[in-house]
């Protein structure tokens, strides 16, 4: 007579083989990357060359699938820097973004953007303190592309935020519904791919402020502040893989601040498949350097 498995072990077997494949997956955002960073100095001849960096030490998609914004934030901005210059653009993204800005290891967000914001003194008459903090993480919190339209705008939930950098009723503001939550849609931008102002051997996807007063559904304020009128915002970002970005935020061409993107959909769809094959559609110009994934035996 055959002996028959009871069907609790079948059970227990499919649970087993679950949690299993929940914990590798899980432990890919919790083990930190292998990444190696080239030595560098504080004088631009000092500074590594990135083309000879990303030969040498390419991130491989495995190493990718672990980067997060607290490992990004626990680098300095070297290490932050070498680690850009080995992304691509990727794809330009669509639908709606979460983002989070971040200072690296051992800088003063504050004082950063004070030097740099210190010299606008004209607007800084009428936006002091509070509103400029609130202004940035308006700009670099969450954010809704429209691919086929070329344009940007950011999305702000907490009337907070708002109230105290316009003029007039938030019911005219254009609003969008995220995951069950309203959103108000301020700062447009036109997007398209363009020249790193960090790497040029590859483009990066622009987030370009300058002439948002050109785009349908502009509103004087607050969203000339972004603008050529205002703080001449000017946004880059590159894919770390698909659904997650790197960005890095400029004011009139001064660099500010790094930022994260992250669209949990896109990244629970689309990221296995790029782990395994390294593999992405590549919207932007990709340079002459062929982007690698491996490192040289």
């Amino acid at each position: 007579m055959q002996n028959k498995t009871p069907p609790i072990v079948y059970i227990l077997g499919v649970l087993l083989i679950a949690l299993l494949i929940y914990a590798w997956k899980h432990s890919l955002h919790t083990v930190p990357p292998a990444i190696a960073f080239a030595p560098a100095g504080a004088d631009y001849q000092a500074r590594p060359d990135f083309a000879q960096l990303e030969y040498q030490h390419p991130i491989p998609p495995e190493q990718l699938a672990r980067i997060t914004k607290q490992y990004l934030a626990s680098l300095n901005q070297e290490q932050v820097d070498q680690i850009y210059a080995r992304l691509s653009a990727g794809p330009i993204p669509d639908g709606p973004f979460n983002g989070d800005l971040f200072f690296p290891k051992g800088s003063s967000g504050t004082l950063r953007a004070s030097e740099i914001l210190g010299g606008m003194k004209g607007l800084l008459a009428q936006f002091q303190g509070k509103k400029l903090e609130l202004l940035g993480r308006a700009l670099w919190k969450g954010k809704v592309f429209y691919r086929n339209e070329g344009i940007l705008r950011n999305r702000i939930d907490d009337s907070l935020l708002i109230k105290p950098l316009i003029q007039g009723d938030l019911a005219d503001l254009p609003k969008i519904n995220v995951n069950g939550h309203d959103a108000w849609l301020l700062f447009p931008a036109k997007l398209y791919c363009g020249q790193s102002l960090l790497d040029s051997r590859r483009e990066s996807i622009i987030i370009d402020y300058a002439f948002t007063d050109e785009i349908p559904g502009y509103r004087e304020r607050p969203d000339f502040l972004a603008g050529r009128r205002g703080f001449k915002v000017r946004d880059e970002i590159r894919m770390v893989y698909p659904g997650f970005y790197l960005g890095r935020a400029y004011l009139d061409h001064v660099f500010l601040l790094n930022f994260t993107l992250l669209s949990k959909d896109i990244a629970g769809r689309d990221s296995d498949a790029f782990f395994k094959t390294g593999q992405v559609q590549e919207d932007c110009w990709n340079g002459t350097q062929t982007r690698r994934v491996a490192s040289q035996p």
